[in-house]
Parts: structure tokens; C-alpha cells; sequence
């Protein structure tokens, strides 16, 4: 059951870096930029906040808090990404994070209570608290991008008026 959890949230977690990185797809650098006023965050802000986050919970998370006394977590805010190639290393450097932490979790060390904030959680439940904050962003990114593109937004599920189609195609292969 362990094993099975932890790759359920591996996939949950990839799905939703995907999500991401398609929307960055489709952006020009600008867009990446592109902040709706000064109270808002542009994608490139978000990516930095995500980036802080997951390096902060993840590194060394069984043994260390996960609130680290180095994370500068107001500085995330900052709207200070210049490049895409940037924005991307940012991003792939708290994803590889994440995911070298997942895979480092053993049916032995599962049941190690882990801190965020002095606050004590099981690994389940530090892995849902992320599981409901990460998604949350993704989605602030691709609501963004999908501003920015308007009618040339290319959707990353099923495109509107299209259900019907989705369905007869799924439903006319076996289970799996």
C-alpha cells in the first residue's frame, strides 16, 4: 500500500508539472513576464515561489524542518527571473528536488514524523499538503497562460465541445 501511494502521488505530481511546462510552451518570454498589475504575480514569479517552497520542504525532509532557516521566502516574490532559461532551471531544480525525495521514502522510513514549521506531520500528510499547494499554482499558470493566448490556447485536456468525441474514442479501446 505504501508503494502503491507513493507512485499514485509521483504521478499526480508529474501531471501537474506537465501542465506547467506545456503552458510554458506555448508562451513567448514575455508572456512569462507578464504580470495583470503590480499586486499580481507573472508565471515567473510563481515558478520562483514554487522552486523556494520545494527546495525548502524536500531537502533533507526526514531529518530536517522543512521551513529552512536559508529560504528567503518573501524574495520569492520578487519579480527578479529575467530569462526563460532561467525561469526553467528554477523550475526543474525544485521538480528534481521533489521527486529525489519521494524516491529516497522506503516502507522502513514511512512512518517517519516529518516538520514543517515545528509542526509535526506524517509523510502522507506532508505529501498532501503539497499535493493540494502545488496544483494550486499550476493552475495560476495556466489560467495565466490561457489569458494571455486567448482563442490561440491550446487546450491541455479535453478541448470544449469536444467531450463527446474524447468519450467514444476512450470508451472504444478494453480496460486497462
Amino acid at each position: 500500500m505504501i508503494i502503491q501511494y507513493l507512485e499514485s502521488s509521483k504521478k499526480q505530481f508529474d501531471y501537474y508539472r506537465s501542465l506547467g511546462e506545456k503552458t510554458f510552451d506555448q508562451l513567448s518570454d514575455e508572456q512569462l513576464f507578464w504580470k495583470y498589475n503590480e499586486e499580481s504575480n507573472s508565471i515567473a514569479t510563481i515558478v520562483k515561489h514554487l522552486w523556494g517552497n520545494m527546495l525548502s520542504r524536500w531537502t533533507d525532509f526526514l531529518t530536517t524542518d522543512g521551513e529552512k532557516e536559508w529560504r528567503q521566502r518573501e524574495a520569492e516574490f520578487d519579480n527578479d527571473i529575467t530569462t526563460r532559461e532561467e525561469l526553467r532551471n528554477k523550475w526543474n531544480e525544485g521538480w528534481n528536488c521533489l521527486f529525489n525525495a519521494l524516491n529516497s521514502v522506503t516502507e522502513e522510513n514511512f512512518n517517519t514524523i516529518i516538520y514543517i514549521r515545528n509542526e509535526g506531520h506524517t509523510i502522507t500528510e506532508a505529501i498532501n499538503r503539497q499535493l493540494a499547494h502545488y496544483p494550486y499554482h499550476v493552475g495560476q499558470i495556466v489560467f495565466i497562460g490561457k489569458m494571455l493566448k486567448a482563442d490561440k490556447w491550446s487546450s491541455l485536456s479535453i478541448p470544449r465541445g469536444k467531450t463527446q468525441e474524447f468519450n467514444a474514442e476512450k470508451f472504444s479501446k478494453p480496460k486497462q
